[in-house]
């Protein structure tokens, strides 16, 4: 793209653009997020291509290649437009069937339909599947509009503008105003109001400021932002430039979760392309602004995703967090005012812009129009994993019920096993039971519950997972991913998690639930740093919400759940017994003898307490104790 040298030049550019898609013909749209990827888009992709060129079609079908659409486990999709029509799990087996019956024949082909998990019934668009239209997809839903290695498709459908809106008012107070008025508040955890930290930043003195992006992400389970950065990176770039034209900053930090190759891949093509287009650099759009942003990768350490260990890490230190007397607007990277924000907070600042302050105030919960902490606005992006029919990524306004994601997007837990709890809020965040489906999902209402809105994971439990092995695997979690700057968080952790490891093995004792709670008020007063300070949340809320769980573990020397395999006993029922010899062939230590169509028997004394047996038995007839 040749570089646009004003802003009457840009929206030229976009009206061409925007019209030249309107009179494109039919589309095919492929999903190739790293989910495509892994379960073969790309030689579908391929496929497709080879096709439509055997077939003369090339120039008449296009082909667009998206990232991440959203419904993970059923990727990689194919949508064919203007019909609606959508395809799941194609492979490239399909292309020739795909292009012969539906791109040439005009008929849907059924076995590649979507099966509603509820209903049986086959969905033919993206509007028939409750994963999608119970959502409300303001940011995740121009992922399938647009190829993230392409500026054009960003700018046809919108991008851009709202950078040259503000650039072309001139008025950085009253972008920052827009902001704060809007409610937008830090998606990356704490939920700290955007528009008042911007201001903050403006103010501080010294003439370079920096604004960064965290795209860290280091929570188990949670790919939201990977879904943005992959789908959509001009989005979060804009918004980027548009907070950096506010607070004053001369350049920008993408710190990207190493462990993101494809993102990073895209992130590096979307920063070329925008600057060679003239958003980035030197003279934005004819302003005299500038502008320029650098991509910095994490080594993959959990602590980085908090501000300051992640400025630490940016220069080249040990990414250790330091006390906050000393704000990070004030006194960040290399010491000087450093405004950070998430991947999803600087893709909502577009939407802003553009839309408007009573639009995004129209959706979430409270009300800001006077306090930017008294509500919770705009939609969040989740990432839906666990035990749960539809896992993905959802995008629901604020307020939305945990009930409503679970049972109407998600689909309900899987194999009609019974709901036990959904943690949100990462490995800090606190696990949620059935009773409170009902709680309104913003970060006021799961913060009094005990948990937090994170950075986006939620992870749904059944009937079958322990609540004291659950909050054992997130301290111990978290006991490897802290920095041990601090001495609360660096013995408290871990004495928790011998607590808890002990309780697990059988090796509980009365007053253990009293010393856990002792140590999770010393971390909450006195951690350095939101890693500690957070810590408890898994051991607190599955001690509120389970702690009958942790009694039988220690008084009765039982795991209800029948997981934690010190406390658990596998034994064959000879009355349910067929002798079908399937657990016998299963067993990886030949602890189950018997013959054929005769009841079998296990040996304890061999036994490693693997499940198998129990997983593999048709009939029920491998008991758990």
């Amino acid at each position: 793209m040749n570089r646009i040298e004003t802003i009457d030049g840009f929206r030229s550019l976009q009206a061409e653009l925007a019209d030249s898609r309107k009179s494109s013909g039919r589309t095919l749209v492929v999903s190739s997020g790293t989910c495509g990827i892994a379960n073969g888009s790309r030689p579908l992709i391929d496929a497709l291509e080879k096709e439509l060129k055997n077939r003369g079609l090339a120039d008449e079908i296009a082909l667009r290649i998206t990232g991440c659409l959203g419904f993970c486990q059923i990727e990689p999709l194919i949508i064919i437009e203007p019909e609606g029509i959508l395809y799941t799990r194609a492979t490239a087996q399909d292309a020739a069937e795909i292009v012969e019956e539906t791109i040439i024949g005009k008929k849907v082909i059924d076995r590649l339909l979507y099966v509603d998990t509820a209903t049986g019934t086959k969905c033919r668009s993206e509007q028939d599947i409750p994963f999608y239209n119970k959502q409300t997809r303001i940011i995740s839903g121009n992922n399938v509009k647009m190829d993230p290695t392409r500026i054009e498709d960003y700018i046809a459908i919108g991008g851009y503008e709202a950078l040259a809106k503000v650039l072309a008012q001139g008025k950085p107070e009253q972008i920052i105003e827009t902001i704060k008025k809007s409610g937008l508040r830090g998606r990356g955890g704490a939920g700290f109001p955007a528009g008042v930290k911007w201001e903050s930043c403006r103010k501080a003195h010294g003439e370079v400021k920096y604004v960064i992006c965290n795209a860290d992400e280091g929570d188990p389970g949670a790919y939201a932002n990977r879904g943005l950065l992959e789908g959509n990176p001009h989005s979060v770039i804009e918004g980027m430039i548009i907070g950096a034209y506010a607070v004053g900053a001369c350049l920008g930090f993408l710190y990207v979760r190493n462990e993101y190759p494809l993102a990073v891949e895209l992130l590096h093509k979307a920063i070329e392309d925008a600057t060679e287009g003239g958003f980035l650099g030197r003279d934005i759009l004819g302003s005299d602004f500038d502008f320029t942003i650098s991509i910095s990768r994490g080594g993959g350490a959990f602590v980085c995703g908090e501000s300051t260990a992640l400025m630490a890490s940016l220069e080249g230190q040990p990414g250790e967090p330091r006390a906050k007397y000393i704000h990070t607007v004030e006194k960040g990277a290399w010491g000087r005012p450093s405004c950070l924000n998430n991947v999803e907070t600087w893709a909502n600042v577009p939407l802003i812009i553009n839309k408007g302050i009573p639009w995004y105030t129209s959706i979430g919960t409270g009300d800001v129009s006077k306090d930017p902490w008294g509500g919770s606005k705009g939609t969040k992006i989740f990432s839906l994993v666990g035990k749960i029919n539809n896992t993905g990524l959802v995008e629901v306004p604020m307020g939305i019920s945990l009930r409503k994601i679970v049972e109407d997007i998600g689909g309900g837990v899987r194999g009609g096993k019974r709901f036990k709890a959904i943690q949100t809020g990462g490995p800090s965040g606190g696990c949620i039971p059935e009773n409170m489906l009902d709680l309104p999902v913003d970060f006021d209402r799961l913060t009094e519950a005990g948990s937090m809105m994170g950075s986006g994971g939620m992870i749904v439990m059944d009937e079958n997972n322990c609540m004291v092995d659950v909050a054992r695997y997130f301290l111990n979690f978290l006991k490897e991913e802290s920095c041990g700057k601090c001495v609360p968080c660096r013995e408290g952790v871990e004495r928790m998690t011998e607590i808890l490891t002990n309780i697990c093995d059988g090796k509980g004792n009365p007053g253990d639930i009293e010393l856990l709670l002792e140590l999770a008020e010393c971390l909450r007063d006195s951690a350095l740093c939101q890693l500690g300070v957070t810590s408890p949340n898994p051991v607190l809320t599955t001690l509120k919400y389970f702690k009958d769980e942790y009694e039988a573990h220690i008084k009765h020397k039982k795991c209800p759940a029948g997981v934690c395999k010190a406390l658990i006993t596998y034994s064959i029922l000879t009355d349910k017994c067929t002798g079908c010899g399937a657990c016998l062939k299963a067993c990886p230590q030949t602890a189950i003898t018997g013959e054929k169509k005769k009841p079998h028997m296990l040996d304890q004394k061999v036994c490693i307490k693997c499940g198998i047996c129990h997983d593999t038995c048709k009939f029920k007839a491998v008991a758990v104790a």
